[in-house]
């Protein structure tokens, strides 16, 4: 069979991520949508990816680091949903309210992908 997808979005979370001066200085919002490729073994919830944990991670991550640049958080998300052993695949897609706001656009948003 192939893999099922597991999809979360709206994940938000706080970190201290940005290039612009002062953007670092204090916890920022980002909104994470996620898409994370797995083969369960069977039906219990220790077969798949558990969505809490899935949720948790993606939230650790973005806390956890400080980057400058929105495409180097996507990767380092991506990395830390495909650390679990049962994804194949992930998919990852971070937005910016703060930069969508200044710019007066829709969205800001950088998405990778771990094959």
């Amino acid at each position: 069979m192939e893999p099922v997808r597991i999809r979360l979005t709206g994940i938000t979370a706080s970190g201290r991520h940005g290039a612009n001066p002062g953007e670092r200085d204090a916890p920022q919002e980002f909104v994470v949508d996620v898409e994370a490729d797995v083969d369960p073994s069977g039906d219990h919830i220790d077969d798949t990816l558990d969505y809490r944990l899935l949720k948790s991670r993606v939230q650790r991550t973005i806390a956890d680091t400080s980057h400058q640049l929105l495409e180097t958080i996507a990767r380092s998300v991506c990395a830390a949903v495909r650390d679990d052993p049962r994804v194949v695949r992930a998919r990852v897609v971070v937005h910016k309210p703060a930069a969508q706001r200044s710019l007066g656009v829709s969205d800001v948003a950088v998405e990778a992908v771990d094959p």
